[in-house]
């Protein structure tokens, strides 16, 4: 485990670097999360799939895998892998501050 500092606030990473601790994110810590991510500049799609996993984290206490994630927002596969080309599941629960999704190798 590592501990950084997103938004001025110290946050325990696991050694992928998700969050270990869910409650430890806030929102102001997005662009900073993101930037680590190599997204430069989300867009409201972006926002839109983050609170997507963030809320059903919080629902279900799991981050959905890309299919899922993509049966249940109703984004597309091929946009999910558009607006994060890195791996769409895990680089949205890496932003937004949820453990890695089960099934993301």
């Amino acid at each position: 485990m590592a501990t950084t500092t997103y938004a001025g606030r110290p946050v325990t990473l696991d050694d992928e670097g998700f969050f270990t601790d869910p409650g430890q994110w806030s929102e102001d810590m997005i662009p900073e999360l993101a930037a680590s991510a190599g997204l430069d500049r989300l867009t409201d799609r972006h926002r839109e799939v983050i609170a997507f996993v963030r809320a059903r984290y919080t629902a279900q206490g799991a981050a959905p895998a890309v299919r899922a994630l993509s049966k249940s927002s109703g984004v597309p596969v091929k946009e999910l892998y558009q607006l994060f080309p890195k791996g769409p599941a895990k680089t949205a629960a890496r932003i937004a501050g949820v453990p890695k999704p089960r099934g993301c190798i």
